[in-house]
């Protein structure tokens, strides 16, 4: 796991940083050949998801997001983006590319292990797919399982680090 990615997990919501970091090392460890996983973005402010909302309608550029500031679960610690890193140097976001040769993109291969710890995958959004967005469908709680929808994340009280309290 590279210094970047470790920095972006450990800003992350504090009830999922472990089990991010464990999602990248099993990541890491399928990925046999010369591909490892680094995340590309975390936490996002919410003056960072409006100037990303803007893109493609106020500034130049192809529309990057639907979501406005609070309707992004990357504003609450609860995403991640990734990429591919090939021999440490190169960013890759090809999702079809099998750089260990065992006959299964590297991309696919981390599809499924995010799944396996209960993330949704933007990948398999009917519009505005985000292939490098992951995204936790649900945090376990004392009271029980609570959905990790915009809708219910904004309404929720913030500890003295702003992060949201379950």
């Amino acid at each position: 796991m590279d210094k970047v990615t470790v920095q972006r997990i450990e800003k992350l919501h504090p009830l999922v940083r472990e089990e991010v970091k464990q999602i990248i090392e099993d990541c890491d460890e399928a990925l046999s050949g010369r591909a490892k996983v680094r995340i590309t973005q975390g936490l996002r402010s919410f003056e960072e998801q409006e100037k990303l909302y803007a893109i493609g309608r106020i500034t130049s550029g192809k529309k990057v997001t639907n979501a406005k500031a609070g309707q992004s679960i990357h504003n609450y610690g609860l995403a991640v983006d990734i990429c591919m890193m090939i021999d440490g140097k190169t960013a890759s976001w090809d999702t079809v590319k099998d750089w260990d040769n065992d006959r299964v993109a590297d991309w696919y291969e981390c599809v499924k292990i995010f799944a396996k710890y209960g993330w949704d995958w933007g990948g398999n959004w009917k519009t505005f797919k985000d292939l490098p967005h992951f995204e936790k469908k649900a945090i376990l709680t004392e009271k029980g399982m609570v959905k990790t929808s915009w809708r219910n994340l904004i309404k929720m009280k913030r500890d003295k680090e702003n992060y949201i309290i379950f």
